[in-house]
């Protein structure tokens, strides 16, 4: 059987980022259908993180990550007060476990500012333990505005409110193709052995790990801006018993991410991660061999962490644009005025600090689908 309609926008993937689309098109006043293939929101990248609303403090000045970062940061704070979302500003140290990388955290710090992250402070080793004892280190950098977050009580909060304002979530509906029609877009999807094709004027390709996949399925988009999917796994652990730390602990970062950090649920349950391992496909099996190097990494910053205690929690998938050898790439939002197709935005490499950024990000949708 097949059907057909046609709507004003369609946003793929209903992650926290094409929910966060959804809800800020409906509320502009866009009919929005939201297609999803899985049977829940947020079933990957989304849910699968350390649930860390993050200061801005890494990123190159002038990037897409540090503006979006540091505006996303207030606008979470502010939606998540307003909406009843769970979440707490606990802070962060980011910790020096040797001299060699005491300035590392001048660099950091240097960065952090150019940003426009004004609540850092750098620490000596005496300050840094007072606040946390049992950490050790040789200096750290103290991050006020750093918190954690209920990641799938802020997706229920924009699903619901997107769908308040008139939008619709399609669930187990898989995108097979889409055509460019001149005028907007004619989607092809499939669903409980039933294809539907869906005419729209906006298409929002917020698939994460599947958007070059996505990407590639529209005839009218140059291939020069469609990249290739990488996959980087990143493993947790979680901690038997109570973590003596209130804060959360990250060593200085690593080339493809930040390294192996102590963060903490809003019960109070600890858990460590993610490390780095390049893979080919989507699997989040955990490997509980993995946890040997875990236990080297975190004694650097908590030396007294018994062994036995770390135990596999879950992994996730960060959605490279670059393979192990390249360098760190920003977020693309690809909209017309950069492939030269009207009414599309492209999401592409949304990884940490997306979750963070979320609703700025929606709010650059609309102002690329405007320019």
């Amino acid at each position: 059987m097949s059907d057909s309609y046609s709507t004003d926008a369609i946003v793929v993937g209903a992650g926290v980022i094409g929910l966060a689309a959804a809800r800020a098109l409906a509320l502009a006043g866009h009919d929005v259908v939201v297609l999803e293939q899985e049977t829940l929101i947020g079933s990957h990248t989304s849910a699968r993180n350390s649930e860390v609303i993050h200061a801005g403090i890494y990123y190159p000045q002038g990037s897409l990550k540090a503006r979006l970062c540091v505006e996303g940061k207030r606008k979470l704070y502010d939606y998540c007060a307003a909406r009843g979302v769970s979440h707490r500003r606990c802070g962060k140290l980011i910790v020096a476990t040797s001299d060699a990388q005491v300035p590392e955290l001048e660099t950091i710090l240097g960065k952090a500012e150019a940003n426009g992250v004004e609540d850092m402070s750098l620490l000596d080793a005496d300050a840094a333990v007072a606040l946390e004892p049992a950490l050790s280190c040789r200096a750290a950098l103290l991050s006020s505005s750093t918190g954690i977050i209920d990641s799938h009580g802020l997706m229920l909060a924009l699903q619901g409110e997107m769908e308040d304002a008139g939008g619709m979530l399609a669930f187990g509906t898989r995108v097979d193709a889409i055509e460019a029609t001149g005028d907007g877009f004619q989607v092809r999807a499939s669903g409980d052995g039933q294809e539907t094709r869906i005419s729209c004027r906006v298409l929002i390709n917020a698939a994460g790990l599947f958007a070059p996949g996505i990407a590639r399925m529209i005839g009218a988009l140059d291939p020069a801006h469609v990249p290739e999917a990488h996959y980087c796994k990143g493993n947790y652990y979680s901690l038997e018993g109570r973590a003596p730390f209130d804060r959360l602990i990250y060593p200085v970062p690593e080339e493809a991410g930040l390294g192996v950090h102590l963060t903490l649920d809003l019960g109070g349950q600890a858990r460590f991660g993610p490390d780095t391992e390049w893979v080919d496909g989507i699997d989040y099996t955990v490997d509980p061999s993995r946890a040997d190097g875990f236990y080297a990494a975190i004694r650097r910053y908590w030396p007294d962490l018994r062994e036995g205690s770390l135990h596999p929690a879950y992994s996730g998938i960060r959605p490279k644009l670059g393979g192990p050898d390249a360098p760190a790439a920003d977020f693309r939002i690809d909209g017309p005025g950069t492939h030269g197709v009207p009414g599309l935005v492209n999401l592409l490499g949304i990884e940490s600090p997306g979750l963070t950024s979320s609703l700025a990000i929606a709010d650059e949708i609309l102002a690329r689908l405007d320019a």
